[in-house]
Formats: C-alpha cells, sequence, structure tokens
C-alpha cells in the first residue's frame, strides 16, 4: 500500500468518464437515434423513460421535468402548497428543497436531523406542526432512507401531504419498497453526479395519484393539456429526448451500479472503523451511498491534508440553510438545530462512485488514519 509520503495520481471524488467509456457504445447509439428521429422535446423517448422509471419505483406515474428543483417545485404546486402555508423539512440539504417550498410562497419550517442518520428526526416533527402545516418534505440523506413509517403516521394523523426528496437516493429501499413510491409523491434529480444522473439537468416525479400526475404534466409545459390552450398559469420544465435516452440506458445499469457503491462503503468501514471518526450508519434502512461520509474533528485541516496527497474530498453540506443569508430571516439559532450545526463543521464526503478500486480505497484510508495520528 502506498503511504502518504508517496505522490501518485489524484483520486477524484466523481469519476463521470469512467462510466461513460463503460457504457460508451450504448449511450453514442442512443444519442444518435434521438438526432436521426429529429424529435428533441417530450417524444417517444421520455415517454419510455417516465413507463420504466414508474415501474422500477412501482408507481402508476412518472413525469419527466427538467430538474430535480423543479421536481420539488411543480410537486408541492400540484399539492396545492401556496401563499401563507408551511412545509416541514431538514435544515441540513441541499437548498433546493427549501427554495422550492419558496417558490410557492410558503414557509419552510425546519426540524433538526438524527445524528446517525443524518435524515430528519421524526419524532421532533410534531411539535413543529401548526395549523398552516400542509405537508412535510423528508430528504433521504446521502442515499439513506429516512424514517418513512414514521412521518407517514404522523401526516396521516395531522392529514398532511408527504413529499419525498429523492434527488440523492435513485434505487434506495425502505422495508423493502423502493423510496419515491412510499409517500404522496417522489422527485428525484438526474443532475449528472447523482447514482442515476443524466449528462445535464433533469429530474421526474412519480406518484400513484392520477389528479396530481395530471396536474403535473400541465405545469411542465405552460399549463396545458392542448398545445396553445392554456387552463392554468405554467412553466417551461421539460426533460429532453437526449437526455431521456441517455437514462434509459443508465436505468438498466442501476441496480449493479449502486450494488457496486455499497461494497465500497463496506471497504472503507472495514478500513476506517478503528480510527477516531463516525461512519455511517445505516440503521436497518437501505443506504445506496450517493456520498460517502464520515464525521471527524478538525474537518478543515483533513480535507487540507487529503487534498496535498491527492484525494478528492467535497463537504455536504457546509452550512444548514436556516443559517444561509435567504432564511436567516427566519431566526434559527444553532440551540434550535444544535446536530445539524454540529455535522455541518465535521461531515467531510470521500471518493464514491462504482468504479472506485480498492487499492484507491485503501490509498484514501491511509491519508485519513494518518490525519488522525497527527
Amino acid at each position: 500500500m502506498q503511504t502518504c509520503s508517496e505522490r501518485s495520481e489524484s483520486i477524484p471524488l466523481v469519476d463521470l468518464k469512467k462510466q461513460y467509456f463503460s457504457i460508451k457504445d450504448e449511450i453514442d447509439i442512443a444519442v444518435k437515434r434521438v438526432l436521426e428521429s429529429g424529435h428533441f422535446i417530450l417524444g417517444n423517448e421520455v415517454l419510455s423513460l417516465e413507463r420504466e422509471v414508474a415501474e422500477y419505483i412501482g408507481v402508476r406515474h412518472a413525469i419527466g421535468v427538467a430538474s430535480g428543483t423543479d421536481a420539488l417545485h411543480l410537486s408541492l404546486l400540484a399539492c396545492g402548497i401556496g401563499e401563507g402555508d408551511e412545509v416541514i423539512t431538514t435544515p441540513f440539504t441541499f437548498i433546493a428543497t427549501a427554495e422550492a417550498i419558496s417558490y410557492c410562497g410558503a414557509k419552510p419550517v425546519f426540524v433538526d436531523i438524527d445524528i446517525n442518520s443524518y435524515n430528519i428526526d421524526p419524532s421532533k416533527i410534531e411539535d413543529k406542526i401548526t395549523k398552516k402545516t400542509q405537508a412535510i418534505i423528508p430528504v433521504h440523506m446521502y442515499g439513506h432512507a429516512a424514517g418513512m413509517d414514521e412521518i407517514l403516521e404522523i401526516a396521516k394523523r395531522y392529514n398532511l401531504k408527504v413529499i419525498e426528496d429523492c434527488a440523492q437516493a435513485f434505487g434506495t429501499e425502505y422495508k423493502g419498497k423502493k423510496i419515491g413510491g412510499i409517500g404522496d409523491i417522489g422527485a428525484f434529480s438526474f443532475f449528472p453526479s447523482k447514482n442515476l444522473g443524466a449528462y445535464g439537468d433533469g429530474g421526474i416525479v412519480v406518484t400513484d395519484d392520477k389528479d396530481i400526475a395530471d396536474k403535473i404534466m400541465m405545469l411542465r409545459v405552460h399549463g396545458s393539456k392542448q398545445k396553445y390552450i392554456h387552463q392554468i398559469i405554467g412553466y417551461n420544465s421539460r426533460l429532453d429526448e437526449i437526455q431521456a435516452a441517455i437514462l434509459r440506458v443508465k436505468l438498466k445499469k442501476i441496480d449493479g451500479w449502486n450494488e457496486m457503491r455499497r461494497k465500497n462503503a463496506s471497504i472503507y468501514n472495514n478500513l476506517l472503523n478503528k480510527l477516531p471518526v463516525q461512519l455511517p450508519k445505516e440503521e436497518g434502512r437501505s443506504h445506496i451511498y450517493h456520498v460517502y461520509t464520515i464525521q471527524i474533528k478538525n474537518r478543515d485541516e483533513c480535507i487540507k491534508f487529503l487534498g496535498e496527497n491527492g484525494i478528492s474530498t467535497a463537504v455536504h453540506y457546509p452550512v444548514p440553510i436556516p443559517a444561509q443569508e435567504p432564511y436567516k430571516y427566519l431566526g434559527y439559532s444553532e440551540a434550535d438545530l444544535p446536530n445539524s450545526y454540529k455535522v455541518s463543521r465535521e461531515v467531510i464526503s470521500l471518493p464514491m462512485f462504482p468504479e472506485l478500486k480498492m487499492e484507491e480505497i485503501e490509498k484514501v484510508c491511509e491519508a485519513v488514519k494518518v490525519f488522525t495520528n497527527m
């Protein structure tokens, strides 16, 4: 095994080129098929992808949209969320989750996370429910399924919609059922670095509710069912044919790729389990490791050390949403959300992608070991 004093080729956080070259012939054929068809927006590729994703998740409807953010936004609108409403969600995630709520004129209400799973803590949700609360958005953080039984029970008791933010978790299961098909709606992102990623932006909404599906289908094309005839004010949020064709190729590979991620995570866990770091905990729920994230003291110094040794890292996420400038007006403090603030100072994501080699994982773990012994 190499030591940290030996310089070698750097290890990227994600390597999308390796994935492309492994499926290059299939991707090139799919793209060529679209180019030769001359149909680039909402055609047969999108329709086919929607059917295939719906079947994969186990729902009746899937609607392709322009991004994961749009998937959340249009889902909220389809549920009737609007001015003056409140939507409960997590403070520890990408800001898009809260932005989608704000786009509707509603207010995000933040509930602290469980320190081990990084997901919203169901035991803390009920205290935040008011007469204005209309929905809950759990985020399946890092690819780890949230505690959906408890969330659904609370939602049923208070007649709330549950919109699953599945941006980081395509293929994750909860008690044998694919996430996205557990709540009222599932919203997915196809951002290139996701487990199932496009070669540009894209997203999809899944649901069993036909009325919701029909509403989202109108919202994504300027509020129309028929061209030039508009029932409501809508948006331009369409998944294009080339991205759909690419995603259809990759959808066939996703379970294998997720299993490779899980195998890599197991290797990480075995090599790091005696070090003074907190490792991911699956807690009886599925995890497909969109990212492999640990908690470590002196996080910023660790990032610098790993970078000097050719190891790429990232922080998902360094600042809780309520501490971001657009949401400071809500008045949350660290005392309100102690777990979210704590992990935001300590989390570090290590290289994780299906094609990651054993020797690369060993090099990363050796570097972390050297750092913790310094």
